[in-house]
């Protein structure tokens, strides 16, 4: 069985040649929106993390991770939600913030956190992808929900 590949729908092609704009303005709202809500929740985690108030200072070092390590995960936070923000590095902050997503899932299974906790995190992440999914085109060629 032969198949024939056109040379200009490669996967490169597909993303390359889309521009961020979507095809209706609902659209472009929702993902707007999608993304305020996840980009300001995950930074307001990150600066509260770098405040280290009492609470967040009990909560990580509950999950088994050292105090010192708060801060500096505040500062990866914020950084990739910040990246996640703006729309020409959103993509990018979309890809840290996976990362970091996975880890809080990871943390959370370790320490035999509740389902909720463990959920919680991938829900965000699908809430992050789900915003530039609404928003930006190319992300809508790379994964054709239709």
């Amino acid at each position: 069985m032969t198949t024939h590949t056109n040379a200009n729908d490669t996967l490169e092609n597909r993303f390359m040649a889309s521009t961020p704009a979507t095809s209706s303005k609902i659209q472009l709202w929702a993902g707007r929106i999608l993304t305020g809500i996840a980009g300001g929740f995950l930074l307001v985690d990150g600066v509260m993390k770098m405040v280290k108030p009492a609470a967040v200072i009990e909560a990580t070092v509950k999950l088994g991770y050292p105090e010192a390590a708060i801060v500096p995960l505040g500062i990866v936070l914020t950084l990739s939600a910040l990246l996640y923000l703006f729309p020409r590095t959103a993509v990018l902050g979309a890809i840290l913030l996976t990362g970091y997503l996975g880890g809080a899932v990871a943390t959370h299974v370790h320490a035999s956190g509740s389902a909720f906790e463990i959920v919680f995190p991938a829900i965000f992440g699908a809430i992050v992808w789900g915003g530039l999914w609404f928003r930006d085109s190319r992300i809508k060629n790379l994964l054709p929900l239709n």
